[in-house]
């Protein structure tokens, strides 16, 4: 006798019987859940986009820092207290303070783009002895503290073998500010002005040497106000 023609089992041949009556449910019972799936998505996204308080949270775009004219208010008092009369922008000796209307830059108030062309530490401390409104307070010349510089040495010509003392060399504070010692530039934090003149000079792009400003340092946040 064949094994086709031996008798089933009476166990497997119920166990078969059951699963052939079975298939069709279990086939119907894909689609529905995937049915329930992409509901349960839609009913998610729905919600969040009608309760703006579980919505997904935006991201949150990047702070700007502005490098400020000498003299200047904390951050967020400069702003308020700044009329943007352009005054510093008329006096400026060596036109670097621009004011952008539009607010598309410096917030619409009076900031300084060192590579486009640093504040020079005149003579005459000319913003601050015009300005009208109070945001420039008249400091003295070594008191001077627009931000701090900062030099990144992966990108210095001097780690790539090159004799380029140009950030050194047009620092107008001279070494008490800025120095080349072992090879490296060293910045003087406490008699650094920020005024940019090494961002200015430096060669390469992106610049080796930068200016952070001061409302970039911690303690010198946009939310501070001075008593």
């Amino acid at each position: 006798m064949r094994d086709d023609d031996k008798p089933m089992p009476r166990r497997r041949f119920f166990r078969e019987g059951l699963r052939e009556l079975l298939k069709p449910l279990a086939d119907m019972a894909r689609p529905l859940e995937e049915v329930v799936r992409q509901l349960d998505e839609l009913e998610r996204i729905g919600g969040a986009l009608a309760d703006p308080y579980h919505s997904p949270a935006a991201p949150v775009p990047p702070v700007e820092h502005w490098l400020r004219p000498p003299g200047a208010l904390a951050e967020r008092d400069f702003l308020d207290t700044c009329s943007r009369c352009g005054e510093c922008v008329r006096v400026c000796p060596a036109q670097c303070i621009k004011i952008d209307y539009s607010g598309g830059r410096g917030k619409g108030a009076p900031h300084i783009d060192p590579t486009e062309m640093p504040c020079v530490l005149c003579s005459s401390l000319a913003c601050m002895n015009s300005c009208p409104s109070g945001a420039l307070q008249l400091v003295p010349l070594a008191e001077i503290d627009m931000g701090t510089a900062h030099w990144n040495e992966h990108i210095c010509v001097r780690s790539h073998g090159e004799e380029c003392t140009r950030c050194v060399d047009h620092c107008p504070v001279g070494t008490a500010a800025l120095e080349l010692i072992d090879n490296r530039i060293v910045v003087h934090e406490d008699h650094c002005t920020g005024c940019g003149v090494c961002q200015n000079n430096c060669p390469t792009d992106p610049k080796s040497i930068v200016v952070m400003p001061k409302s970039a340092r911690v303690g010198d946040g946009e939310g501070e106000h001075t008593d």
